[in-house]
């Protein structure tokens, strides 16, 4: 819509404090609707936003529009960003590429400290892969290493599961990650670097929690776990160690030197080059070309097998990820960020607007179990209010990202998929699990957003 059309819609719908009203109405039916109803979040999402337009007396003639522009324009920003990533994380998983890199890892951090070097090999694995998948990849390795080296499986277990949300939350090219920052229109260079140093305390804090609680929890049946050595045998070769990282650091590189160069307003020598890698999708595009090195052979299976995986795994986010833009326009085009600068004193704004985006992300991941889901949802929600709650530099935007990440770990239970899935790989029983996983989610989470608001503090 045009700004004439925009100060007429504004002119028309409610004002006050009724919106507010509203949109805890819209949150508490997102947060129903996807835990008790099992709605999914695709639709959740796009009956909010007709919800709160029809709620907040937007005409009716730009009802359809506003929404349709705010699913489109974010596919247009972050669409592909989100299918290439989904692409490299798939050839990664299926070529074996996982276990090399950690395989390269275990040789550096040694086999008397696996707790430790499940923990790395997590946090470097999530960045592309989906954390399910890669703890699904991992699992028979991390049995073996536990067996190996004489170490608790629960310890193993949580220092895997906990190294790989700590990126899983934080750092893109993960989708939720790239949603949120694509969202709330932070620079995806910044988010990356801030990302990736954010989410050390948080796997340091998980891998703690490891060491603390492993020793306590018993699981049976380790006895006739596969061996290292038989695990690498299920691959007739593994990928070379510099083309099985190279798909996931080469794009961090390139966008993060595009930042740099952004950043400090350096125009000389190949500045445009740079800035033209950098650009994020084409950045993901030389990750999946990298990541065709990984290919055992060039056939059907591979070329449209595993990459037509990844397609369909990447068409569920854009699908969420789309009507939180949607949700997130008709949010935009209301009076409602007027009436919040209104109420934006200095305890809402700045590092109060951090916690109160991590509160309201970890409400919804609690509630409704997807961390995906929490960072969408919340970023779209609150992006078109963050100038008035004081958010508005690249770096406060970057540490926005943090906060609604950190609120994303809060906490996995029973209702995420990946508690099962940590649960039930690794043999613990449900209430192990809990105080395992849950426990472990829960410290990672603040232990984030303790981190974030302290960079806040100090550099934003």
């Amino acid at each position: 819509m045009t700004p004439e059309q925009v100060a007429e819609v504004k002119q028309v719908m409610v004002h006050g404090p009724l919106l507010l009203v509203f949109l805890v109405l819209v949150i508490l039916f997102i947060v129903y609707s996807t835990s008790k109803w099992k709605l999914h979040p695709f639709l959740a999402l796009l009956f909010s936003a007709y919800g709160f337009a029809f709620l907040a007396g937007m005409p009716f003639k730009y009802i359809g529009t506003v929404i349709a522009s705010g699913f489109g324009n974010l596919m247009t920003n972050i669409g592909l960003v989100i299918v290439f990533g989904t692409i490299i994380g798939t050839i990664i998983e299926k070529s074996g590429a996982a276990l090399r890199m950690a395989d390269s890892i275990l040789r550096i951090v040694g086999e008397k400290r696996s707790a430790l070097a499940m923990s790395i090999i997590g946090y470097v694995t999530s960045i592309p892969v989906f954390c399910d998948s890669g703890f699904v990849i991992l699992s028979p390795l991390n049995k073996a290493l536990a067996k190996r080296a004489g170490i608790p499986l629960a310890t193993m277990a949580v220092a895997l599961s906990t190294g790989l949300y700590a990126t899983h939350t934080l750092v893109p090219p993960t989708p939720g990650p790239i949603a949120a920052a694509g969202n709330v229109g932070a620079d995806l260079g910044l988010v990356i670097i801030v990302g990736l140093i954010v989410a050390i305390p948080a796997a340091l804090v998980g891998l703690w929690w490891a060491n603390r609680i492993g020793k306590n929890i018993i699981i049976e049946g380790t006895e006739n776990q596969m061996s290292y050595d038989e695990l690498k045998k299920q691959y007739k070769k593994l990928p070379n160690v510099w083309l099985s990282f190279a798909p996931i650091v080469v794009p961090i590189v390139l966008i993060a030197l595009s930042s740099v160069v952004s950043f400090t307003k350096y125009t000389g020598f190949g500045s445009a080059f740079i800035g033209f890698l950098g650009t994020p999708v084409n950045a993901l595009m030389v990750g999946v070309l990298l990541s065709f090195f990984l290919l055992p052979n060039l056939s059907e299976e591979t070329l449209n097998g595993w990459v037509g995986k990844g397609l369909l795994d990447s068409a569920n986010i854009l699908l969420i990820t789309g009507a939180g833009g949607s949700l997130g326009a008709v949010l935009s085009n209301s009076p409602i960020s007027d009436y919040i600068k209104t109420l934006a004193t200095g305890n809402v704004a700045g590092i109060g607007a951090i916690i109160l985006l991590f509160v309201i992300s970890a409400l919804l991941k609690t509630a409704q179990g997807s961390s995906t889901v929490a960072l969408v949802t919340t970023s779209s929600m609150m992006a078109p209010m963050l100038p008035q709650l004081g958010i508005t530099t690249p770096l406060q935007l970057a540490l926005a990202v943090m906060a609604i990440g950190a609120g994303a770990m809060t906490v996995s239970h029973v209702n995420d998929s990946y508690f099962w899935v940590v649960s039930q790989f690794s043999g613990m029983k449900v209430t192990d699990a809990y105080k395992a996983q849950t426990m472990g989610t829960l410290l990672e989470g603040l232990a984030t957003i303790i981190t974030t608001i302290i960079l806040f503090a100090l550099f934003a």
